[in-house]
C-alpha cells in the first residue's frame, strides 16, 4: 500500500515535470511565431494549452486524493502542498506563453515585432525558455542551489525588459498597435520569468521547509 502511496506521489512530480518541458517548448514556438508571424506555429501553442492544462487538472486531483486518503505528515505533506502551488505558477507560465501566441495571431499576416526590436525578442524569449527548463530540472532533482540560480536568471530577464522599454521610450515606433503589443509581450516574457522564479522558490521550501518571499 505504501509503495501505491509513493509511486503516485511520483507521479506528482513527474507532471510537474512534464509540465515544466510543455511550458518551455511553448515559450519556444510562441517566440518563433511573434518574430516570424509564423500563423501555424501560433495555432500550436494555442491548441497546445490544453495539455498544459490537463495535467494542471490530473496534479490538482492525485494530489488531493493523496491528502484525502493518506493523511500524509511532515516531508510527503510538504511536497503535495509544495506541488499544488507549483503547479499553478506552471499553469500561469504557459498561459503567457499562450497570450504571445495570440499577438501573434491578432498581427497575422504582419509581424508583431518591428525589425529592430527583433533580436531583444529573440533574447527575451530564449532566456523565458532557458529558465523554465531550469525550473523544471529543479522540480526533478530538487536542487536547491540550482534553484537559486533562477534568481539572477530572472535578473537578466528583467534587464531585457528595461532595455526593450527605454527603446520604445527613446525611440517609439510609427507603428503605435505595434509598440502596445511589444510592450505587452516585454511584460509576458517578464511575468513567465517571475513564476519560473517562484517555482523555485517552492521546491527550496519543499526541501527544507523554510519559506522564501515569493513576490
Amino acid at each position: 500500500m505504501r509503495d501505491t502511496y509513493h509511486d503516485h506521489l511520483d507521479a506528482v512530480v513527474a507532471d510537474l515535470f512534464e509540465m515544466s518541458r510543455l511550458v518551455a517548448r511553448a515559450v519556444a514556438q510562441a517566440t518563433s511565431a511573434l518574430v516570424g508571424a509564423d500563423l501555424a506555429v501560433a495555432e500550436q501553442v494555442v491548441a497546445g494549452d490544453e495539455a498544459v492544462n490537463a495535467l494542471y487538472r490530473g496534479v490538482e486531483t492525485r494530489a488531493y486524493d493523496l491528502m484525502a486518503t493518506q493523511q500524509p505528515v511532515a516531508g510527503d505533506l510538504r511536497v503535495i502542498v509544495t506541488s499544488l502551488r507549483i503547479v499553478v505558477d506552471l499553469e500561469r507560465a504557459g498561459d503567457y506563453a499562450v497570450h504571445l501566441a495570440k499577438i501573434a495571431r491578432r498581427r497575422h499576416p504582419a509581424t508583431a515585432v518591428p525589425p529592430e526590436l527583433r533580436d531583444s525578442f529573440l533574447r527575451m524569449g530564449r532566456t523565458a525558455e532557458e529558465i523554465v527548463r531550469k525550473a523544471g530540472d529543479v522540480i526533478a532533482s530538487r536542487d536547491v542551489a540550482l534553484a537559486g540560480e533562477l534568481e539572477s536568471d530572472d535578473d537578466a530577464m528583467d534587464d531585457l525588459q528595461r532595455q526593450l522599454f527605454t527603446h520604445l521610450l527613446q525611440h517609439g515606433t510609427s507603428d503605435i498597435e505595434a509598440a502596445i503589443d511589444a510592450t505587452l509581450a516585454g511584460r509576458y516574457y517578464e511575468r513567465l520569468a517571475d513564476h519560473a522564479v517562484a517555482v523555485g522558490r517552492r521546491v527550496t521550501y519543499m526541501v527544507t521547509g523554510e519559506h522564501v518571499d515569493v513576490t
